[in-house]
């Protein structure tokens, strides 16, 4: 295919598509998808080889936001049956994260819900870093902890955080349909404040919202132009209890096209396969190791996800290894910028769980099929006396 074959030559250059490339991945017929995931799969080859880098999110404080975003099961109204608790202590927080850490995790992704944190909560989160790193000296930190105002970003770096997650979640155009108690530009500023305090930024977006493919090759282009290290896609996880309960929109196959179609359009990027995947690539998981080179270890924050084991066995099975905490993570031209990762949520911004309004595009009839015995609440790991999953 024509097509492929110059996404593929772009991508080995760092070349951008043209959005005619990118929207011409997402339609693809699925008796194209081993083409277009093998053709995506040589550009990923080309930047990361085979490895996947495990990361482990741990969440701080879950519940109670005071924010709409339509996507997320801890929005202001929700009636999500998801656990609720204040913020964890520094030594909880470290309990929390040493198990991701013996399950093979190299990253460690701490998450609070609310708008943002004030100067008191970024004492109580660098107190959560200096503990957690006292006990794992060469673990990463990446915190997600919502709208960073003026300092924030430089104070969380002097205590030691690696990376600052801040997800986009959808395009510009259609922010205002999921989200009005802040802006998409909020958003944009505190991703940037990020990169400018010499934090690895990261930012991704949230599909299966009702978005349509314009909208997703949109995201991912603002995403390219911020240059971020690392773009989490995360799958809607549909809450029962959210606005959104009722979009299913996704199938496994057009799930792996956007897979696709990110790593064309951010080829060096370190591409996290984030929540949501359980969800709606089911049993073909495997494949989108051949699109992602990062995955979140286990659960996620309001979420189960599958067993921690279960994840090393695929990555196994699939011919991939687990990228070691002694590997950079991004290409050599990267890696001075950062450590290239962070978090994705529950199938949304770190805060949550995916939305618009927008209508869908056309998507094949079985998408239509709500699977809601697939979407587990999260009842052990962090805020619970349970062992976690890791």
């Amino acid at each position: 295919m024509d097509l492929l074959n110059t996404l593929v030559d772009k991508g080995l250059r760092r070349e951008l598509p043209t959005r005619e490339e990118a929207l011409a991945v997402l339609a693809t017929s699925d008796d194209e998808l081993l083409e277009v995931v093998a053709a995506a799969g040589k550009v990923r080859r080309q930047w990361f080889g085979r490895r996947v880098k495990l990361n482990y999110l741990v969440n701080l404080k879950s519940g109670l936001c005071p924010e709409d975003c339509s996507y997320c099961s801890q929005r202001l109204g929700s009636k999500a049956e998801i656990l609720k608790y204040t913020w964890l202590k520094p030594d909880e927080a470290s309990e929390a994260a040493a198990a991701g850490v013996a399950g093979g995790a190299k990253r460690v992704c701490l998450v609070a819900s609310g708008r943002g944190p004030t100067d008191r909560d970024v004492d109580r989160v660098s107190q959560t870093i200096e503990a957690i790193k006292s006990q794992n000296e060469d673990v990463e930190v990446c915190a997600c902890l919502g709208l960073l105002s003026d300092g924030q970003a430089e104070r969380l770096r002097a205590a030691g955080a690696d990376a600052y997650n801040h997800n986009l979640n959808t395009s510009e155009g259609t922010y205002g349909d999921i989200t009005t108690t802040h802006t998409y530009a909020d958003r944009v500023d505190t991703v940037q404040k990020a990169h400018a305090a010499g934090l690895s930024a990261c930012s991704g977006l949230i599909a299966g919202m009702g978005e349509s493919d314009e909208d997703l090759v949109d995201v991912v282009f603002a995403l390219r132009e911020l240059d971020p290290d690392s773009v989490p896609v995360n799958f809607l996880i549909p809450f029962e209890g959210t606005p959104l309960a009722k979009e299913w929109n996704l199938t496994p196959q057009r799930a792996l096209r956007i897979l696709a179609m990110v790593r064309f359009v951010c080829p060096d990027v370190e591409v996290r396969l984030a929540g949501g995947r359980e969800v709606h690539l089911r049993t073909l998981q495997p494949l989108a190791l051949h699109l992602a080179n990062s995955i979140f270890l286990g659960d996620y924050l309001t979420s189960e996800g599958q067993a921690g084991k279960a994840d090393l066995e695929m990555i196994a099975d699939a011919g991939f290894e687990v990228e070691g905490a002694d590997t950079t993570t991004l290409p050599e031209h990267r890696a001075g910028g950062g450590c290239g990762s962070a978090c994705g949520g529950d199938g949304g911004s770190v805060c949550g769980d995916g939305g618009s309004a927008e209508a869908p595009t056309e998507v094949p009839s079985a998408a239509a099929e709500a699977r809601t015995d697939l979407v587990a609440v999260r009842r052990r790991g962090a805020g619970t006396d349970l062992a976690p999953n890791a």
